[in-house]
Parts: structure tokens; C-alpha cells; sequence
């Protein structure tokens, strides 16, 4: 089986140094915000001329991929080339016809799905840690106001797609990087350092409280751990608050010239080649890529391939904080219309003020102020992870289930208070 990974060749058009590019670079990525996209690259370059649409020739970099017929990797290669294709889908309509088995190209799907899978599961027992989240989604009205908030699960047809682009982004990566002999030339890596002790420690210690697992031994061992305790919390009140903290146990992921690996995925050698529209490092790598591929001399010198590394890196930073920050403000409006109604939820977290919770429909989280308990005076046990009663012995606990009544938003502080209504 012949598969192609076709990434628009943004660097035809976009050349160093000219003014797109110095545009693109001060920015280093789009930014996601809740009811708009703010464009790494003018619109006529990433809606258009380096748009994939169906059945119009469309320049590419391409990494093509042999498997044999039981879906073992045994070759590839990596080109520029011209495509034209057959049909555009969209995630939805993939999923439809993986699941049914029936639809166009339905054969061709079934073969990418097997494979896909086939891959997840190798890097996963070879020690990739598996943070398989969702993501919070907004239904807005025309005047952009939330009217809707819901959860998306990555479904097969999402990991589908997520394997090649790994898959490919690690044989760029490989092609460049992985050199028996001479001298590895510059080049942009997506690299993951491994997480401190301390930080190991203090989740190990954390989740044991609430009935978890972590065997911290080796680097497979603790991939593992992490695997099976997210696997385990799913739909669990403390699913949330898990995640989270297993997410800030690692160190993040960031772009250098100097490869030390990717940890998260287990990967010697990563990068990042196949979104060349919205983030700039995945540009740099193209260039970079076709000029070793051509036998051409890049005109930078390693220390200003790391400074654009750098600055990347940072732009990305600021570009989470903003998503994040939209996401925030978007909830308090969505809730801000909802005062005085109640909704169930789960304990999230617990701090010296109050009690978090996440509301279970919409992902919503606000805080149960502790001056409003009034029934007892309630002290934070924070080796048991609860609130109890002094007098009552009653206990507020992570994860579990509570109602709740939506009393205040504040807009400006992103801030959502609750009122608690009952227990579970």
C-alpha cells in the first residue's frame, strides 16, 4: 500500500526574507481564538492558493509512505510534488463511514484505519505517553455570543490523521537528523525533556491518595503508569483535575536546533513539517528539508535557525494563553446567562477559598466559595484531598458529584461562582 502525506508547499510561495515571511515570522503561528482565527498568513495564501480543494493541481511536499500487505512500514521517500485530488472530507463524514464500512473510498479508509491503529499501538507499547484529550467547543449566534458549549472526544477518524502526521513529522525529523556519518546539519526539532523527580514524585503521590497507581522505575514503566491511570479516570469526577496535573507534571514541548528527543512520544528524532500554513517553524523545516534534499547551502547559521526556535517557541506560548483565555471568557458568557440555574457537577480542585467544580454538560468550572458552607466550619485536609466538617465529620471530596446553582460571573475576571445545592 502507497500512502502520501501531502503538506501544502507554503514555502513556494513564501520565500526568506521577503515581507510575508517577516510578517509571518513576528507572529510564529495562528492563534485559535473562540469566535475567530487571527492568520499566521494573509487569507489568499492559507484559504486559497495553498488549499488542497478537490480537482485543481495543487504544489505539495509530500513524505510517501510503503506498507506491505500486513501493514508493516517498509519504505518511503520525500518530494516536492503536484497533487490533485480525488475528494475533500471532513472528520465527521470519515467517522460515518468507518463506522458503517460503507461510503466512498470506504476500502481505501478501512485499509488507513487498520494501519492508523496498527501505529498507535506500537508507538503506545513503545513507551508514547497517551494524552488523548478533547476539546471544549462553542456554538455562537451571529453576534458571536456562546449559546452552546460541548465536549469533543477525538474519535478514530481524528487519530486516523493524528498517526500520519506523526508518523511523518518523525521520518522529516529522522531524515535530517539520524545521520551515520558527517555531521548532522542545522535544522528545526520539536524536543520534550524528560520531567523532574520532584514533579514525578508529587503526582505519584497525588493520585495514590486518590486509589492510583504510578510505578516510576523506568521511562516505560512511568509512560505506562500514566496511560493506565488516564485510561482509568475517564468519566470520573476527577478526570479533569488528572489530566490537568499530569499535563504539568511534564516539561513542554518546545522547538531547538539541538535534539535531546522527544520524551512525551518517545521519539529520538520529531518535528514539526506538516502545518506550514499556521506555524512558522513548520516553514523553517520545509525550507530547511528541500535545500539538504537539493544539496543547496541554507543561508542561516545554526545560531539563527535557534533564534527562530526561539521566538517560536514563545509565540506559541502566548498563542496558548490567548486560546486558553478565550475559552475562559467564552464560559463566563455562556454561564452569565444562566443565573439562577442549577446543574450537576464534580468536585475539580480544592484551594484555601472554595471548592471547584466542573459542571458535567458543558465543561463549565466555577468555585463554591467556603464562607458559603454554612451548615458546619469546614477545614481543607489536604492529605485526604477533602473538605470536612469539624463538628459533622461531612465530607466535600475530589471527584465527587454535587449540584449546584450558578449565583455570579464576572466577565473581566473570568471568574464563575456557584452556590451548592446538594450532595450525591
Amino acid at each position: 500500500y502507497e500512502i502520501g502525506v501531502h503538506i501544502a508547499d507554503v514555502s513556494y510561495y513564501v520565500k526568506q526574507n521577503d515581507i510575508i515571511d517577516k510578517q509571518a515570522l513576528k507572529r510564529g503561528t495562528s492563534v485559535y481564538l473562540v469566535d475567530r482565527v487571527i492568520a499566521m498568513l494573509p487569507e489568499e495564501l492559507s484559504n486559497d492558493i495553498c488549499s488542497l480543494v478537490p480537482n485543481e493541481d495543487r504544489l505539495t511536499f509530500s513524505v510517501i509512505f510503503e506498507f506491505d500487505k500486513s501493514y508493516n512500514l517498509i519504505n518511503h521517500r520525500i518530494e516536492k510534488t503536484i497533487i490533485n485530488s480525488n475528494r475533500r472530507f471532513n472528520y465527521n463524514e470519515v467517522q460515518k463511514i468507518i463506522e458503517t464500512k460503507t461510503g466512498e473510498y470506504a476500502k481505501e479508509i478501512e485499509i488507513l484505519n487498520k494501519i492508523a491503529k496498527k501505529l498507535r499501538k506500537e508507538r503506545i507499547d513503545n513507551g508514547t505517553i497517551n494524552f488523548d484529550r478533547g476539546e471544549v467547543k462553542f456554538r455562537l449566534d451571529e453576534d458571536g455570543k456562546p449559546v452552546d458549549v460541548y465536549f469533543k472526544e477525538m474519535k478514530d477518524s481524528n487519530k486516523l490523521i493524528e498517526e500520519f502526521m506523526l508518523l511523518a513529522n518523525k521520518t522529516v525529523a529522522e531524515s535530517i537528523g539520524n545521520v551515520k556519518k558527517g555531521k548532522a546539519r542545522p535544522f528545526i526539532y520539536r524536543v520534550h525533556d524528560k520531567p523532574s523527580k520532584e514533579k514525578l514524585t508529587f503526582f505519584a503521590t497525588f493520585v495514590a491518595k486518590l486509589g492510583y497507581t504510578m510505578t516510576l522505575t523506568s521511562k516505560k514503566t512511568i509512560a505506562d503508569s500514566f496511560n493506565k491511570i488516564i485510561e482509568q479516570v475517564k468519566g470520573k469526577g476527577e478526570e479533569h483535575l488528572i489530566d490537568n496535573l499530569a499535563i504539568r507534571t511534564m516539561q513542554k514541548a518546545y522547538y531547538s536546533t539541538k535534539n535531546i528527543g522527544h520524551y512525551g512520544l518517545n521519539f529520538r528524532f520529531y518535528t514539526h513539517f506538516t502545518s506550514p500554513i499556521r506555524r512558522y517553524p513548520d516553514l523553517m523545516v520545509h525550507r530547511l528539508l528541500y535545500n539538504y534534499l537539493t544539496n543547496n547551502n541554507i543561508n542561516l547559521s545554526t545560531k539563527e535557525i535557534e533564534d527562530i526556535s526561539k521566538h517560536s517557541s514563545e509565540m506559541e506560548k502566548r498563542a496558548t494563553e490567548a486560546e486558553r483565555n478565550s475559552i475562559k471568557y467564552k464560559q463566563v458568557e455562556f454561564l452569565s446567562n444562566k443565573i439562577g440555574e442549577t446543574f450537576y457537577g464534580n468536585i475539580s480542585g480544592l484551594s484555601k477559598w472554595g471548592i471547584f467544580v466542573e459542571i458535567e454538560d458543558n465543561k463549565c468550572e466555577g468555585m463554591i466559595s467556603i464562607k458559603s458552607l454554612t451548615d458546619d466550619t469546614y477545614y481543607l485536609d489536604e492529605d485526604n484531598l477533602c473538605y470536612t466538617g469539624i463538628t459533622t465529620g461531612k465530607k466535600y471530596k475530589l471527584g465527587d458529584r454535587i449540584k449546584i446553582k450558578v449565583i455570579n460571573t464576572d466577565i473581566i475576571r473570568r471568574r464563575i461562582d456557584f452556590e451548592l445545592i446538594s450532595e450525591f
